[in-house]
Protein backbone atom coordinates (compact mmCIF):
# COMPACT_ATOMS: atom_id res chain seq x y z
CA UNK A 1 0.00 0.00 0.00
CA UNK A 2 1.44 3.39 -0.85
CA UNK A 3 0.40 5.52 1.87
CA UNK A 4 1.19 9.28 1.30
CA UNK A 5 0.13 13.02 2.59
CA UNK A 6 1.03 16.35 1.39
CA UNK A 7 2.63 19.00 4.15
CA UNK A 8 0.53 22.31 4.27
CA UNK A 9 2.71 25.30 3.92
CA UNK A 10 1.56 27.81 6.26
CA UNK A 11 2.10 31.89 6.57
CA UNK A 12 3.51 31.94 9.88
CA UNK A 13 6.46 32.23 12.05
CA UNK A 14 5.68 29.22 14.38
CA UNK A 15 6.21 31.90 17.79
CA UNK A 16 3.18 31.06 19.20
CA UNK A 17 3.45 30.48 23.22
CA UNK A 18 0.92 28.00 23.98
CA UNK A 19 -1.43 24.66 22.84
CA UNK A 20 -4.64 26.54 21.78
CA UNK A 21 -2.76 29.33 19.68
CA UNK A 22 -1.59 26.83 17.78
CA UNK A 23 -4.70 24.84 17.89
CA UNK A 24 -5.91 27.86 16.13
CA UNK A 25 -3.34 28.30 13.78
CA UNK A 26 -3.49 24.40 12.36
CA UNK A 27 -7.37 25.34 12.44
CA UNK A 28 -7.68 24.69 8.64
CA UNK A 29 -4.93 21.59 8.24
CA UNK A 30 -5.73 18.46 7.11
CA UNK A 31 -6.44 15.74 9.87
CA UNK A 32 -4.72 12.17 9.32
CA UNK A 33 -5.82 9.20 11.84
CA UNK A 34 -3.08 7.26 13.00
CA UNK A 35 -4.55 3.53 13.41
CA UNK A 36 -2.94 0.60 12.45
CA UNK A 37 -2.54 -1.88 14.86
CA UNK A 38 0.43 -4.50 13.26
CA UNK A 39 0.52 -6.61 16.05
CA UNK A 40 -3.37 -6.59 17.77
CA UNK A 41 -3.62 -9.81 18.49
CA UNK A 42 -0.33 -9.78 21.13
CA UNK A 43 -1.30 -6.13 21.93
CA UNK A 44 -5.40 -5.14 21.21
CA UNK A 45 -5.42 -1.76 22.76
CA UNK A 46 -5.81 0.65 20.03
CA UNK A 47 -6.28 4.12 21.02
CA UNK A 48 -7.63 7.18 19.30
CA UNK A 49 -5.27 9.09 17.67
CA UNK A 50 -5.19 11.53 14.56
CA UNK A 51 -2.56 13.85 13.92
CA UNK A 52 -1.57 17.39 12.05
CA UNK A 53 1.42 18.29 10.12
CA UNK A 54 2.02 21.58 8.47
CA UNK A 55 5.70 24.01 7.81
CA UNK A 56 6.89 27.04 7.18
CA UNK A 57 10.47 26.02 5.24
CA UNK A 58 12.01 26.62 8.86
CA UNK A 59 10.30 24.20 10.75
CA UNK A 60 7.68 21.34 10.84
CA UNK A 61 5.08 21.98 13.03
CA UNK A 62 3.01 18.41 14.35
CA UNK A 63 -0.17 18.00 16.31
CA UNK A 64 -1.03 14.48 17.80
CA UNK A 65 -4.65 14.10 19.74
CA UNK A 66 -5.15 11.20 21.88
CA UNK A 67 -7.55 9.71 23.34
CA UNK A 68 -6.28 6.65 25.54
CA UNK A 69 -7.15 4.64 29.19
CA UNK A 70 -4.14 5.76 30.55
CA UNK A 71 -1.31 8.70 30.69
CA UNK A 72 1.94 7.67 31.89
CA UNK A 73 4.98 10.80 31.96
CA UNK A 74 7.82 9.08 34.21
CA UNK A 75 10.80 10.03 31.80
CA UNK A 76 11.93 13.64 32.50
CA UNK A 77 15.45 14.36 30.99
CA UNK A 78 16.31 13.93 27.33
CA UNK A 79 16.87 11.22 25.51
CA UNK A 80 15.37 8.59 28.71
CA UNK A 81 13.07 5.88 27.70
CA UNK A 82 9.87 7.68 26.68
CA UNK A 83 8.59 5.23 24.62
CA UNK A 84 7.92 3.14 27.82
CA UNK A 85 5.64 6.41 28.50
CA UNK A 86 2.31 7.37 26.30
CA UNK A 87 4.66 8.30 23.52
CA UNK A 88 3.71 10.03 20.16
CA UNK A 89 6.76 9.28 17.61
CA UNK A 90 7.91 11.09 14.68
CA UNK A 91 10.58 8.83 11.99
CA UNK A 92 11.50 11.12 9.02
CA UNK A 93 14.11 10.38 5.84
CA UNK A 94 15.62 12.64 3.63
CA UNK A 95 17.60 10.55 1.47
CA UNK A 96 15.25 7.96 0.61
CA UNK A 97 15.21 5.96 3.78
CA UNK A 98 18.96 4.97 4.22
CA UNK A 99 19.28 7.55 6.85
CA UNK A 100 16.16 9.01 9.57
CA UNK A 101 15.44 10.56 12.65
CA UNK A 102 13.36 9.22 15.50
CA UNK A 103 11.63 12.09 17.14
CA UNK A 104 9.99 10.73 20.54
CA UNK A 105 8.14 12.67 22.66
CA UNK A 106 6.40 11.98 26.05
CA UNK A 107 3.29 14.60 27.29
CA UNK A 108 5.58 16.03 29.49
CA UNK A 109 7.58 17.30 25.93
CA UNK A 110 10.58 14.71 27.33
CA UNK A 111 11.96 13.89 24.22
CA UNK A 112 14.26 11.38 22.27
CA UNK A 113 15.77 11.68 19.23
CA UNK A 114 18.04 9.79 17.45
CA UNK A 115 19.73 9.42 13.92
CA UNK A 116 20.98 6.55 11.51
CA UNK A 117 20.36 3.44 9.44
CA UNK A 118 18.10 1.00 10.90
CA UNK A 119 20.63 -0.92 12.33
CA UNK A 120 20.01 0.20 15.97
CA UNK A 121 23.90 -0.70 17.37
CA UNK A 122 24.89 2.20 15.08
CA UNK A 123 22.50 5.05 15.48
CA UNK A 124 23.51 8.14 17.12
CA UNK A 125 21.26 10.17 19.59
CA UNK A 126 21.40 13.89 19.46
CA UNK A 127 22.69 15.99 22.21
CA UNK A 128 20.36 17.14 25.18
CA UNK A 129 20.67 20.59 24.09
CA UNK A 130 19.49 20.23 20.55
CA UNK A 131 16.48 17.85 21.66
CA UNK A 132 15.72 21.40 23.78
CA UNK A 133 15.18 23.38 20.95
CA UNK A 134 12.13 21.32 19.97
CA UNK A 135 9.28 22.82 21.43
CA UNK A 136 5.94 21.54 23.21
CA UNK A 137 2.83 22.31 24.14
CA UNK A 138 0.28 19.93 25.66
CA UNK A 139 -3.17 20.06 26.42
CA UNK A 140 -4.32 17.18 29.16
CA UNK A 141 -8.21 16.34 29.69
CA UNK A 142 -9.81 13.58 31.44
CA UNK A 143 -13.20 11.74 31.56
CA UNK A 144 -14.77 9.02 33.66
CA UNK A 145 -13.92 6.78 30.22
CA UNK A 146 -10.86 7.72 28.95
CA UNK A 147 -7.97 10.48 29.32
CA UNK A 148 -7.43 12.97 26.31
CA UNK A 149 -4.09 14.40 26.21
CA UNK A 150 -2.78 16.74 22.72
CA UNK A 151 0.51 17.60 22.06
CA UNK A 152 2.24 20.47 19.51
CA UNK A 153 5.74 19.68 18.38
CA UNK A 154 7.61 22.86 16.66
CA UNK A 155 11.24 20.98 15.17
CA UNK A 156 13.15 23.33 13.53
CA UNK A 157 15.27 22.87 10.78
CA UNK A 158 18.37 22.92 12.82
CA UNK A 159 17.20 19.33 14.70
CA UNK A 160 17.93 17.90 11.27
CA UNK A 161 21.72 18.93 11.26
CA UNK A 162 23.02 15.64 9.41
CA UNK A 163 21.16 15.97 6.36
CA UNK A 164 22.03 19.37 4.15
CA UNK A 165 18.09 20.81 4.27
CA UNK A 166 17.95 24.42 3.24
CA UNK A 167 14.29 24.24 2.48
CA UNK A 168 10.75 21.66 2.55
CA UNK A 169 8.96 23.02 -0.12
CA UNK A 170 8.44 20.81 -3.02
CA UNK A 171 10.35 17.97 -1.76
CA UNK A 172 8.82 14.61 -1.26
CA UNK A 173 10.19 13.07 1.75
CA UNK A 174 9.71 9.46 3.88
CA UNK A 175 8.19 9.01 6.83
CA UNK A 176 6.32 7.65 9.56
CA UNK A 177 4.12 8.22 12.42
CA UNK A 178 3.30 6.45 15.61
CA UNK A 179 1.31 6.35 18.95
CA UNK A 180 3.06 3.86 21.42
CA UNK A 181 3.22 2.85 25.60
CA UNK A 182 5.53 0.07 26.44
CA UNK A 183 5.21 0.37 30.06
CA UNK A 184 1.47 0.91 29.94
CA UNK A 185 -0.63 -1.56 31.85
CA UNK A 186 -2.56 -2.06 28.17
CA UNK A 187 0.64 -1.47 25.84
CA UNK A 188 -0.12 -0.66 22.21
CA UNK A 189 2.44 -0.11 19.30
CA UNK A 190 0.23 1.86 16.39
CA UNK A 191 1.37 3.35 13.42
CA UNK A 192 0.47 5.17 10.10
CA UNK A 193 1.58 2.87 7.80
CA UNK A 194 1.67 -0.85 7.94
CA UNK A 195 4.07 -2.71 8.81
CA UNK A 196 4.53 -6.25 7.81
CA UNK A 197 7.44 -7.42 10.70
CA UNK A 198 6.51 -9.87 13.29
CA UNK A 199 7.17 -8.25 16.36
CA UNK A 200 6.48 -5.06 17.27
CA UNK A 201 9.31 -2.65 15.04
CA UNK A 202 9.31 0.96 14.41
CA UNK A 203 12.29 1.22 12.77
CA UNK A 204 11.50 -0.24 9.58
CA UNK A 205 12.11 2.30 7.22
CA UNK A 206 10.90 0.12 4.34
CA UNK A 207 7.64 0.63 5.34
CA UNK A 208 7.96 4.67 5.44
CA UNK A 209 5.01 6.45 3.79
CA UNK A 210 5.50 9.76 1.53
CA UNK A 211 5.47 13.10 2.80
CA UNK A 212 5.31 15.79 -0.04
CA UNK A 213 5.86 19.51 1.32
CA UNK A 214 3.90 21.97 -0.01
Amino acid sequence: MNTSLEVQLLDSEFALQDYFAYQNLLSAVDWNALNIANWEALYPDRPKVDFQIAHNNKAIVLHYTVEEQFIKAQYVRPNEAVWEDSCVEFFISFDNKEHYYNLEFNPLGTGLIGYGTSDKQNRKRLSAEDIRTVETFTSVTSTLSAKRWSMVLVIPLSVFSQSSIDSLSGNEFHANFYKCGDNLPNPHFISWTKIDNGTPNFHLPEYFGSIVFK
